[in-house]
């Protein structure tokens, strides 16, 4: 049986002290780039492995993350990238990501109660926040850590818990200076129902960007079914460009009539039909998320949350 390999191993190998090796695994944050670099080469090469159940004794902590699984649109998914993201920057700081899934906020809470009495994960990621969101409530009342990738709707003052998000606003703002730019002037918008604080941020972006009283404008359920349902009234109402709340959507508009559509998540079905999307920055996002967690737990009475809001590019293909 091969000699089991210890921290002193590694630390010799990398040349340092074991404190240094013990911080780059537990609080790499201490540590100098260059430092860290070598101390995880030399775990890599060695194949070093850390006793979870050790540190846990040592430290209090799981170095768990746990985040829910989202569910696809059409066979579409943006999610896979954030999480890729969130994984790869939790792994950076130490931490490694639990998965689970769930149909609704209270299966989610029980979900929560579950992975607590399991595993005991450090921290939560909560997405697809929305209106009358009660995780966010049961996670604050037991004090127990989180960051949301999504704003909280509906509170005052940005919400008094840390969250990511990024500014759809902003992206369809620019989806439609754009096509103003190309000569267009009765620009159609096609969203989700009203209601929907993801949804209503980015028609706002586009109201704003016209200055307009939404008479070219339609609801759907987000499918690409009623995507091209809708866009097929908007153009026989004299819309000559559209803009739409997701790829999924505007995959429905461009079977419709041949006027500019421009999406919102820049999906790989975008890439590969030549579809104008706004792309957002998830990996940033998922880095932002783990950099709260991060200084969270290491701060038990940090000044204030943290508010972070990101901006989508436009992705420029051959529909606009």
């Amino acid at each position: 049986m091969p000699e089991k390999v210890t921290i002193a191993d590694v630390a010799r190998r990398a040349s340092v002290s074991r404190q240094t090796v013990s911080n780059v695994l537990n609080s790499p944050d201490l540590v100098r780039e260059e430092t860290r670099e070598r101390v995880r080469q030399a775990v890599e090469e060695l194949g070093y492995r850390v006793n979870q159940a050790a540190r846990r004794m040592r430290t209090g902590r799981s170095r768990l993350l746990a985040v829910r699984i989202e569910q696809t649109q059409d066979g579409m998914n943006v999610f896979d990238r954030f999480l890729h993201g969130l994984t790869d920057s939790a792994a950076k700081a130490g931490y490694r990501v639990i998965l689970y899934t769930a149909d609704d906020d209270r299966s989610e809470i029980a979900t929560f109660d579950d992975l607590l009495g399991a595993y005991e994960p450090d921290a939560f990621v909560l997405t697809g926040t929305h209106y009358g969101d009660v995780r966010t409530s049961w996670l604050a009342e037991r004090e127990l850590a989180f960051v949301t990738f999504g704003r909280p709707w509906g509170m005052p003052e940005g919400g008094a818990h840390p969250w990511v998000d990024v500014d759809g606003a902003a992206g369809t703002a620019a989806a439609t200076r754009h096509l103003l730019g190309a000569g267009h002037r009765r620009i159609g918008f096609i969203g989700w129902p009203e209601g929907s604080g993801v949804g209503d941020d980015r028609r706002s972006g586009w109201a704003r960007a016209l200055d307009d009283t939404g008479a070219l404008e339609r609801r759907t359920d987000g499918s690409a079914a009623e995507g091209e349902a809708a866009a097929r009234e908007l153009i026989a109402a004299g819309a000559t460009a559209l803009v739409c709340v997701s790829d999924s959507v505007a995959l429905g508009a461009l079977q419709a009539g041949p006027v500019p559509v421009i999406g919102f998540d820049d999906t790989p079905v975008a890439a590969a039909i030549g579809l104008t999307s706004l792309s957002q920055p998830l990996s940033d996002a998922a880095a932002r998320c783990v950099g709260v967690l991060t200084r969270l737990l290491e701060d038990d009475s940090p000044d204030k949350p943290d508010h972070v809001l990101l901006e989508p590019s436009l992705v420029i293909r051959r529909t606009a």
